[in-house]
């Protein structure tokens, strides 16, 4: 875990899609953070969830420093019995991951404004023993900024060759954990990995090397082009000999010139590159 940031989401969405959520049938459903990774066991989390028969369930996952988040208390059985925002003494090391399944009534108690569930809903069901925590098995990362969604990655791919190993491309140019899309394209002669994640239809040319990266969908790799530790977004292009590396963000539909160098360079979308730049920390706009 590589930010200190708490997992927030504002609940009031919810209130607005409560004739969508709260059905005749009673069933519960799931509300996840957009900016984790993990394995996601949700068949373990509905059994758990409707075993203990309350309002709310949460996963939590295990860190190291709980003095840098907002730390969950809870039971041997799971329920919850406080959260403590960053605590000065040892009160456990589980945190909010960021995967909950409620069942509908908890959308009565959601206004229809701005509402953190988090702060203002989990410690009123928690004091009411309506909120119960499970474990979460496995990797997690929160994969809000593009160094920890590289990390990400890695923690997912190596997740596949533990229990998928199927999914992973194979072959004398590959290097690693790598996941290529079956509408990509891969030249010859190129050396693919470790921990590369290749999207649908991109079309990576000859003797290209990518290491630890991301290309999107629909991304264009040319020939004989060098990507490390960088993510390339939605049909952009990266040009014949040049070179991306540094935690680079590549936005969407992005030209990177022949021959060009990018060093921990965030290009917004639609723009064309034709310089170099070494030092890290240039945006280009």
């Amino acid at each position: 875990m590589c930010t200190a940031t708490p997992l927030h989401f504002a609940a009031g969405p919810l209130a607005l899609a409560k004739e969508h959520l709260k059905t005749a049938a009673g069933r519960p459903f799931f509300v996840f953070n957009s900016d984790v990774t993990c394995e996601y066991p949700l068949q373990d989390l509905l059994d758990f969830h409707q075993a203990h028969g309350k309002e709310g369930t949460i996963m939590v996952t295990q860190v190291t420093d709980p003095s840098k988040y907002g730390v969950v208390v809870y039971e041997k059985d799971g329920s919850i019995q406080r959260f403590v925002e960053k605590p000065k003494e040892w009160v456990g090391d589980r945190i909010n991951a960021g995967l909950y399944i409620f069942s509908p009534s908890i959308l009565d108690r959601i206004p229809n404004k701005p509402t953190s569930i988090e702060r203002e809903i989990f410690p009123v069901m928690a004091a009411e023993e309506n909120l119960f925590a499970m474990d979460l098995p496995g990797y997690w990362m929160d994969i809000g900024q593009p160094k920890d969604y590289l990390t990400g990655s890695v923690m997912h791919l190596a997740f596949l060759a533990a229990k998928a190993p199927e999914r992973l491309a194979k072959g004398d140019n590959i290097k690693g954990n790598v996941l290529i899309h079956e509408t990509a394209t891969v030249g010859a002669g190129c050396l693919i990995g470790p921990d590369v994640v290749i999207g649908a239809g991109a079309r990576v040319g000859a003797g290209v090397r990518l290491q630890r990266c991301t290309l999107m969908q629909a991304v264009e790799i040319k020939n004989h082009a060098f990507v490390k530790n960088s993510i390339v977004g939605w049909s952009s292009t990266v040009g014949a000999w040049a070179r991306v590396e540094g935690s680079s963000v590549i936005g969407e539909d992005v030209q990177v010139g022949d021959g060009v160098a990018l060093n921990g360079t965030i290009v917004l979308p639609h723009k064309g590159v034709k310089e170099c730049f070494y030092e890290p920390g240039k945006i280009i706009m």
